[in-house]
């Protein structure tokens, strides 16, 4: 009798970005993401204020999100935001607990950013494709 097992990889999607609808963007380069969740740059194109949403830094997908996309680790992100913070430079991007509550603040949010594993479920956003 031979036993077969297969094992494969958990199946893992990838992270996407959104946008308000407000935002008027439909591309961007991870430069300009960088900038963006570095608070470097705080309006979109269109003049609109840029509102950004992260989930925890010990999110599985906030940690893939800085990896794959912004290709920074979480605590490089969390240094820039501390430091930002207390100087008095900046304020650092408001953090969500959950997947459902960023996408509920980034659809209600004028110019609101965000990311998200599965745009499967997600409608009235703006799904960013990524220039390198």
């Amino acid at each position: 009798m031979v036993l077969v097992i297969f094992i494969g990889s958990p199946v893992t999607h990838a992270v996407e970005v959104i946008t308000n609808i407000s935002a008027g963007t439909v591309s961007i380069t991870t430069t300009q993401l960088r900038r963006i969740y570095s608070m470097r740059q705080t309006k979109w194109a269109n003049g609109l204020p840029i509102t950004v949403f992260v989930l925890s830094s010990t999110n599985p997908i906030h940690q893939k999100f800085c990896k794959d996309i912004l290709r920074l680790f979480p605590y490089q992100l969390d240094r820039i935001w501390d430091k930002l913070t207390f100087s008095g430079m900046g304020i650092a991007p408001t953090v969500v607990l959950s997947e459902e509550e960023l996408i509920k603040a980034v659809k209600s949010t004028t110019g609101a950013i965000g990311y998200i594993e599965d745009i499967n479920e997600v409608s009235d956003v703006n799904l960013l494709k990524i220039d390198q």
